[in-house]
């Protein structure tokens, strides 16, 4: 059905496998009908933020657990890409997906998937979601970025942001070169300073908003206190 039907066939076809990936003891039948390059198509056709997207997603997020579709993944005309652009473009909890699929196989072969992930420009995706993103996909992301340097990072002492800053910088430069790589990586982390900013400003109303009953609480008793 994801290669001959309607589009509506395939959307349905594609929530009757995300339920039955659901269970985990399925996955393996599933692989059996060789579903990535039909759900890659789709999923490079349908819009990014769709709840088709969503579920293609986390079934492929799913099936990356397994060598053979990580493998297919890759090979796929636009599969990593098609990822890619969910950590663009999708909603939340696709976009959580997406970094999961490239996070696992980056873990299972750094060697093997690196060079394939960074040619399709992920870094700017990764860097927003490390804001932007679930608690579940900012850690994610968080972790992926180290995989994708030219020298892994892991147990580099200093601290988050520091190790974060030095990532950047390593995978500009490898991708554009020293003197374009080094301003591309200020840029980089100059608008996740200003988005940081951004949010912190948001936040201050709210918190003078919890702050202002409880001081006026504690001067209300201590009047109440002066006149006992």
């Amino acid at each position: 059905m994801l290669t001959l039907s309607s589009h509506q066939g395939k959307v349905d076809a594609v929530m009757a496998l995300y339920n039955l990936s659901t269970y985990s003891d399925n996955l393996t039948t599933l692989l059996a009908v060789e579903p990535v390059p039909p759900l890659i198509a789709l999923l490079k056709e349908c819009k990014k933020c769709s709840k088709v997207a969503e579920k293609i997603s986390a079934l492929l997020e799913s099936l990356s657990a397994f060598e053979e579709a990580r493998t297919s993944i890759a090979k796929e005309e636009g599969g990593i890409l098609a990822l890619v652009e969910v950590i663009e473009d999708g909603s939340l909890q696709s976009r959580e997906h997406a970094v999961g699929a490239l996070l696992t196989m980056c873990q299972s072969s750094r060697c093997k998937y690196r060079e394939a992930i960074l040619k399709e420009g992920v870094i700017p995706g990764l860097l927003e979601l490390t804001i932007y993103g679930t608690p579940k996909a900012q850690e994610r992301a968080r972790t992926l970025l180290p995989f994708l340097r030219e020298s892994p990072c892991w147990g580099q002492n200093g601290s988050a942001s520091a190790v974060l800053e030095n990532i950047v910088y390593d995978i500009a430069i490898h991708v554009d070169g020293v003197e374009k790589g080094t301003e591309t990586a200020k840029k980089m982390l100059a608008d996740m300073v200003q988005v940081s900013v951004e949010q912190n400003m948001r936040h201050l109303p709210q918190t003078a908003l919890v702050c202002i009953p409880s001081d006026f609480s504690r001067s209300h008793n201590l009047e109440k206190v002066s006149q006992i």
